[in-house]
């Protein structure tokens, strides 16, 4: 199940996508002014309405048509994972322009436009890469320099980063671009038109309207103005990513089910493999039992006469090592008496022969 709250949040996304702009709300914006009468293009006659105070008057009814076509074609773009790049330069359109296509993802450019940034797009690539490795840390462009080489460097950084700040992730020309004042941006558009990039823009009175692919005839002066054309377009895209999310989501969510029922199907089988399996092995572990069982039986009595010999082999040897000891103690125990008795008698002669020597020699003396 879904969280409430994730549900709730989804659910306030579809209702502000799917509010479009009304007469009510162009009118209330000031939408309708244009310049003066004298500033007007000849060519933007068919969507002025009358004029009032030296002032032309847009029809706000060929602005909701044309902004209508402009979506329908930015929604197809996005379906087919277009990219748009949003431009706005001047001090109305900046802070509206850079909020707008950070909210949908897209690319845009609020400060000066440079010369080249589609038709020599390969050098802006350059710059891009420069930026990014000024802006790495610890990069080895900084080794060894002094100080005032240093200081440059960060400010090149910072003109870059300036510079290319909504184009720094762009790896290729965009699908469309999305102008507010053709006007200002006249070389963007030129640029645009060479390259043959389709070009949505607001137009006012004194700009030739059929110079871009889809104008939306409106006062490019109004914050208002901007703002609400600016988001409706906006909605639009983010409206088409968020149904090509889901869709990927389904699309993500129908295989999922395919393989889990596959995987029941396949662990139903694998299950009954297993069984065979273990079935198999049960059979033959109960067989090997057997067998063993009987080979011990056969193995016993061989077993039992080998235990004997071995038991009493070694008491026999013990017995026979005993022997030769006790012998020896007992040759010992003879031999040292008799050497003490040999030793023992031949100082007992030794003295007897002296005392028969000095006996003899008194007699001898005495008969003289």
């Amino acid at each position: 199940m879904d969280n409430p709250e994730h549900v709730s949040v989804t659910n306030i996304q579809r209702d502000n996508m799917a509010e479009q702009v009304s007469f009510k709300d162009l009118l209330g914006t000031g939408a309708h002014f244009g310049h003066v009468t004298r500033k007007w293009h000849p060519n933007y006659e068919p969507y002025i309405l009358m004029e009032r105070n030296g002032v032309h008057i847009i029809n706000l009814d060929e602005t909701l048509k044309h902004l209508d076509k402009a979506i329908e074609f930015v929604k197809k773009v996005v379906e087919k994972n277009g990219e748009i790049l949003f431009v706005g330069t001047k001090k109305q359109a900046k802070d509206i322009v850079q909020q707008e296509a950070d909210r949908c993802g897209m690319y845009y450019i609020v400060e000066r436009w440079l010369g080249g940034t589609l038709t020599n797009f390969s050098t802006i690539k350059k710059s891009i890469k420069r930026l990014k490795a000024l802006e790495k840390e610890g990069s080895s462009i900084y080794e060894n320099l002094t100080k005032k080489e240093i200081q440059m460097l960060n400010r090149e950084r910072l003109k870059l980063s300036d510079q290319h700040r909504g184009i720094k992730d762009m790896r290729r020309l965009p699908n469309a671009v999305v102008i507010v004042d053709v006007d200002r941006e006249l070389t963007a558009l030129q640029e645009a038109i060479r390259l043959e990039i389709p070009v949505i823009a607001i137009v006012d009175t004194n700009c030739d309207p059929r110079i871009v692919d889809y104008p939306i005839p409106a006062n490019d002066d109004s914050i208002r103005t901007i703002q609400i054309i600016i988001s409706a377009i906006v909605d639009a895209i983010s409206e088409v990513k968020y149904a090509s999310a889901t869709s990927a989501e389904d699309i993500s969510d129908t295989p999922q089910q395919a393989v889990e029922s596959v995987a029941t199907k396949s662990e139903d089988k694998s299950e009954v493999i297993v069984k065979e399996k273990t079935v198999e092995k049960e059979v033959k572990v109960i067989e090997e039992t057997a067998i063993a069982e009987k080979a011990k039986k056969s193995a016993k009595p061989d077993e039992k006469s080998q235990k004997v010999d071995v038991v009493e082999k070694p008491k026999v040897e013990k017995i026979v090592e005993k022997k030769p000891v006790t012998k020896a103690k007992a040759k010992v125990a003879v031999k040292k008496p008799v050497v003490k008795a040999t030793s023992k008698t031949k100082p007992v002669t030794k003295k007897s022969t002296s005392k028969t020597s000095v006996k003899k020699t008194t007699k001898e003396s005495e008969k003289k």
